[in-house]
């Protein structure tokens, strides 16, 4: 049995068009920065990567095998697989991409930590997880395994009894990257690993929407609008460290893991007004509300019963009506892009992790701009 924790790295699953390939290629970067710093630490007996494809096989570090994964995909079944063939005690679960902030050292505290307990979970978010770092790893055989990783943490603790120990929330345990807009966040704001920097060098996307969006968090006249599946945490940091006035229309929290938004359960307010009078006018009243809004656009797709393709999420998110093929998602976008307010598209890290993020950057900004 290994005894010592072992870092288990999840990449996979997204292909199938150029903008989803591009993200592909980000999360890879983004694991294998996790990788080479966490085992830097001398806090891992080992890592191994988790990928469906051999195409990082030559560039990991030294001390990570590569775990192919050729057959239908199952989170938890392939994850418990690995966890019960290698004999893992003390598995630190990640999904490339899941806490890009992290530095290693960061990893390390947290696998020194586990290294001297059993019988807990440790998780940077209970609700919705990225990192999972548990022991005993036979817990696994105890829960119901999950399909995705956002219900790993919330298992354990519920169904195997492990003690619950939540990381503190911040920018660097609540970022993750799920779209294309979190790299134009990380663009902006910096804090890649340098794998990652190097990549979001050659990433293209129009910025200026969120530095209109960063100004108006530290002006104490303006007023930010948020709607979607927005954490009481989240809404809580914003209040204390934003200068602005906040709208928040919190709707469908937890809507994935419930799986409302395939059963055709959702329900938003936000929807239910943008079916009734069209995107254009959605958008001019938006501006009548907010000087800015930053939307997640999950629930209001859910809703309407909208099933644009995740390649289309993507590129909604980043604000290009022109390569959106869904006739309603396209207008919405660019209706989105013409309002007379900036306006951010995204999913839920948009509003959780990747607000935060801009906050922080936005107070540097305000700093520099004073000393300057």
């Amino acid at each position: 049995m290994t005894d010592a924790p072992v870092l288990i790295v999840f990449l996979g699953g997204m292909g199938g068009s150029p903008i989803e390939e591009l993200l592909g290629r980000a999360l890879a970067e983004a694991g294998l920065d996790l990788l080479e710093e966490a085992l830097a630490t001398d806090a891992f007996a080992g890592a191994v990567l988790v990928s469906d494809s051999d195409a990082l096989a030559d560039r990991l570090p030294a001390g990570v095998a590569l775990d192919r994964d050729d057959g239908p995909f199952h989170f938890g079944r392939r994850l418990a697989a690995l966890v019960r063939e290698r004999d893992i005690h003390r598995p630190v679960y990640v999904g490339a991409g899941g806490i890009p902030l992290l530095r290693g050292s960061d990893v390390a505290a947290l696998a020194r930590h586990l290294a001297e307990a059993d019988g807990i979970v440790i998780a940077n978010n209970y609700f919705s997880a990225d990192l999972v770092a548990f022991a005993p790893g036979e817990a696994l055989q105890r829960i119901d395994l999950p399909a995705r990783d956002n219900m790993l943490a919330r298992l354990l603790h519920e169904q195997a009894g492990l003690e619950s120990q939540p990381l503190p929330r911040s920018s660097a345990t609540q970022f993750n990257i799920d779209s294309p807009a979190e790299l134009a966040i990380l663009k902006l704001a910096g804090g890649a690993g340098p794998r990652l920097a190097s990549f979001l060098e050659q990433f293209e996307a129009e910025l200026e929407p969120y530095r209109r969006l960063q100004a108006c968090l530290v002006d104490p006249e303006a007023e930010l609008l948020l709607a979607g599946r927005v954490g009481s945490q989240v809404w809580s940091l914003l209040e204390q460290e934003t200068a602005c006035r906040l709208r928040v229309y919190s709707e469908e929290r937890g809507m994935r893991a419930a799986g409302r938004d395939v059963s055709g359960e959702a329900r938003s307010l936000l929807a239910f007004h943008l079916r009734e009078v069209g995107s254009r006018r959605f958008f001019a009243e938006l501006g009548e509300l907010a000087d800015a809004a930053c939307i997640d656009t999950r629930p209001l797709l859910a809703h309407l019963e909208v099933r644009a393709s995740r390649a289309d999420r993507f590129w909604s998110d980043l604000g290009c009506p022109e390569q959106v093929q869904e006739p309603f998602l396209r207008e919405f976008t660019e209706a989105a892009r013409e309002a007379p307010l900036p306006v951010l598209l995204g999913g839920h890290s948009l509003v959780a992790g990747g607000l935060m993020l801009l906050t922080e950057a936005a107070w540097r900004e305000e700093d520099r701009r004073k000393l300057s």
